[in-house]
């Protein structure tokens, strides 16, 4: 059927009403809401998405989170119209990078001219910043991956999260590298302005998430879509990611972790300084 399916999931029983509301007051076009309840954590993050995928009714899915605000109107067209004007397109988000390397790390953990974003986020202390940019030649932009705030995909390309991975990190960059390694583009666009309520925060399963899902995807990574960056910048990239990993993973005395990439940071950079910083610190 056409339409779009919402899909979220929830902390509550339900999903908060002011995001229902405003999901049917700006969508625009036929559409359901599906609000996985996981208010007694009994679900990950890719298993709820897959029952909410199950459930579905229409050929566009849309996963988000149930604390945003949609402030464009008719978004629900503007995503089919997008669909419809390349079928190469198989994901579409409102944030991302051109850029992701080999090495463990946040998809933001790049250049500042390498980011594509178009979202009003929530900081600490009510601070709210508006993020624009990437944006300056097109309204959509190929990029190597979104974020998870808001992914949108059609519902034919047989969408299906993997449940080997637990816990509520790096869906984004799993549905990313999949719609990728099915030949389809990934890409943001600032035709639709989401304002966000929450900012994540990198825990001890965001670490461990995200070792996982880089070894995973190790077959296709780096992955430079879209980019100017020249191939001795990317390996700067790469040892600078390494290097801020490592240090985190010894700081939750993830010890075995943190030796793994310091490896990977030596065999990329073999005379260094910090190789000496790193096994002193690994030895306190």
């Amino acid at each position: 059927m056409n339409g779009i399916s919402v899909i979220t999931c929830s902390r509550s029983a339900k999903a908060p009403s002011s995001f229902l509301n405003n999901i049917t007051e700006t969508i625009g076009i036929e559409h359901e809401v599906i609000a996985i309840d996981n208010s007694e954590n009994n679900y990950s993050i890719f298993e709820a998405y897959n029952l909410g995928v199950a459930q579905s009714n229409y050929d566009i899915l849309c996963f988000v989170h149930d604390d945003i605000k949609v402030h464009t109107n008719n978004w629900g067209k503007i995503l089919r119209g997008l669909f419809s004007s390349d079928p190469s397109i198989g994901l579409i988000g409102v944030t991302g990078t051109r850029v992701k390397t080999k090495m463990p790390s946040t998809w933001w953990s790049c250049p500042e001219d390498e980011k594509v974003l178009h979202i009003m986020q929530h900081l600490e202390k009510g601070k709210v910043e508006n993020w624009h940019t990437g944006f300056e030649k097109h309204s959509l932009v190929d990029v190597a991956v979104i974020d998870g705030v808001f992914m949108v995909a059609k519902k034919d390309d047989s969408i299906k999260f993997e449940e080997s991975f637990k816990g509520f990190h790096n869906y984004d960059l799993h549905l990313s590298f999949e719609t990728i390694k099915k030949g389809k583009k990934v890409v943001a666009t600032n035709k639709i302005l989401i304002e966000h309520f929450s900012f994540g925060t990198l825990n001890k399963s965001w670490y461990a998430s995200t070792i996982q899902i880089h070894k995973m995807y190790g077959d296709i990574l780096p992955l430079k879509v879209n980019s100017n960056m020249e191939e001795k910048a990317i390996m700067r990239l790469e040892t600078e990611n390494g290097i801020w990993m490592a240090y985190k993973l010894l700081e939750l005395n993830l010890k075995k972790e943190a030796l793994a990439i310091w490896s990977k940071i030596f065999l990329l950079k073999p005379i260094s300084k910090f190789h000496l910083k790193f096994l002193k610190a690994f030895l306190s």
